[in-house]
């Protein structure tokens, strides 16, 4: 398939996209073939201070301190 094919999204790693969770929802509801994925639960760890994003995928994902999404699992 040509690349001029490939949809933008396709070729994006989590710590490419926005920090935003509309990026962060766009993002895994494309990694999850268009299923919807939703937050469940946003919490402060009281560890790090980071705000935890738990999703209705089964993971939960956080900010680092350069502003990239990462996963927890």
């Amino acid at each position: 398939m040509s690349s001029a094919f490939v949809r933008e999204l396709e070729n994006q790693w989590l710590h490419d996209i926005p920090p935003t969770m509309m990026a962060l929802m766009r993002y895994l509801a494309n990694e999850n073939n268009g299923i919807v994925v939703h937050e469940k639960e946003a919490f402060t760890d009281p560890a790090t201070g980071k705000q935890i994003h738990k999703m209705s995928n089964g993971f939960s994902y956080a900010i680092d301190e350069n502003s990239k999404w990462y996963a927890l699992g």
